[in-house]
């Protein structure tokens, strides 16, 4: 672990892998919220956590090497679940990735329990971790210039589904209609960092 003060507020934790990140994020939150952590922002990202609006931040840097961060807790409570239609246009080419058939890649993708590592890139995107390693696929070639909003997605380690139309390189393998980003609801973004998620398997039309 590595703690740089960002500003006099602020502190910005470097840690060795997005699960000791999303571990990190999780004590941070649990602490704030039990009162003995005031603290005004905590912003995770792929393997760092951003902490703003701190009052003793130099006291703080001092501690936090030697908490004792726990895992984080694998129980599937409070879940989000995404319905989905497995139609993609690059189904074929991640099943090829994959060495599988195209008719495995929805249910290796259905089976695996999502977490929401970081959020970022346009607003209500998460970026999801969950999938093996042996999963991971590289991002297109040649990015398309628009990337329908609900298309389910894989690049790298993640999976995510954009929340709006825009240009895009991750492979696509799916589809819903599920609202990820509403200006009227509270909160706007339907995931957020340390949620569970799971994709739900729909039939194509």
């Amino acid at each position: 672990m590595r703690v740089l003060p960002v500003g006099d507020r602020a502190l910005l934790v470097e840690v060795s892998s997005g699960e000791a990140a999303q571990a990190l994020h999780a004590e941070l939150v649990r602490r704030r919220a039990e009162g003995s952590l005031s603290v005004r922002e905590i912003v995770p990202a792929a393997r760092t956590v951003l902490l703003d609006g701190l009052d003793d931040p130099a006291r703080l840097a001092e501690s936090l090497p030697g908490w004792e961060v726990p895992p984080l807790d694998a129980r599937a409570d409070g879940t989000v679940e995404i319905p989905v239609r497995y139609d993609g246009p690059d189904l074929a080419d991640v099943a090829a990735l994959w060495g599988v058939a195209v008719r495995d890649v929805p249910e290796i993708h259905a089976a695996a329990e999502f977490r929401v590592a970081f959020c970022g890139f346009a607003p209500g995107f998460g970026y999801l971790t969950g999938l093996p390693a042996r999963y991971g696929v590289p991002r297109r070639a040649t990015p398309r210039t628009a990337v329908p909003a609900g298309s389910v997605a894989l690049a790298g380690p993640y999976t995510g589904v954009y929340p709006r139309s825009s240009p895009g390189g991750w492979q696509l393998i799916g589809t819903t209609d599920v609202t990820l980003w509403d200006h009227a609801r509270v909160p706007a973004a339907l995931l957020a960092p340390g949620a569970r998620v799971r994709f739900v398997p729909e039939r194509c039309s």
